[in-house]
């Protein structure tokens, strides 16, 4: 990640260690990740530990320390997802991405990953991506649109 990012992102909060977790959040909103360079940035930065700022990345799981793709699907597995056919939109999804559940396509291009419950039971089974709601879906609805998204990407 490019520090002149970082310290933009930290000079927004004015370089307060208060404003720690929105920066962090800023930090993974523009690279989808928490890049270990950018950790060191921040904690040399706000003259903070290294440790207090991963013991906040690991504790609050919509951190994340690995890279991840550009696009990130994630399916719901909560009960009323799971009994209306969740886990074969996550095989339909891992054949199409070619990735297993949690892992990353090797194109960096797709991230895919399942959660116990989004909340939205009555549109299961239900899968996100990018953040659109796609409810009451089949694998072919699915892959419709992850096809969709690999033509607007160059096929990758």
């Amino acid at each position: 990640m490019d520090t002149a990012k970082v310290e933009a992102i930290i000079k927004k909060h004015n370089g307060d260690a208060t404003a720690l977790l929105a920066i962090m959040q800023d930090v993974q909103a523009e690279e989808n990740y928490l890049p270990r360079e950018a950790v060191e940035h921040i904690a040399k930065k706000l003259e903070i530990p290294i440790s207090r700022i991963y013991s906040m990345a690991t504790f609050f799981e919509s951190f994340h320390l690995e890279p991840r793709g550009k696009h990130i699907c994630t399916v719901c597995m909560g009960t009323a997802c799971h009994v209306r056919g969740a886990q074969r939109l996550v095989e339909q999804l891992e054949r199409d991405l070619k990735v297993k559940s949690g892992g990353t396509s090797e194109d960096g291009l797709f991230t895919l990953e399942e959660v116990n419950c989004v909340g939205a039971c009555a549109l299961g089974p239900l899968v996100i991506v990018d953040g659109k709601y796609h409810g009451n879906t089949t694998s072919a609805k699915i892959s419709k649109v992850v096809t969709e998204i690999q033509k607007v990407e160059g096929g990758k």
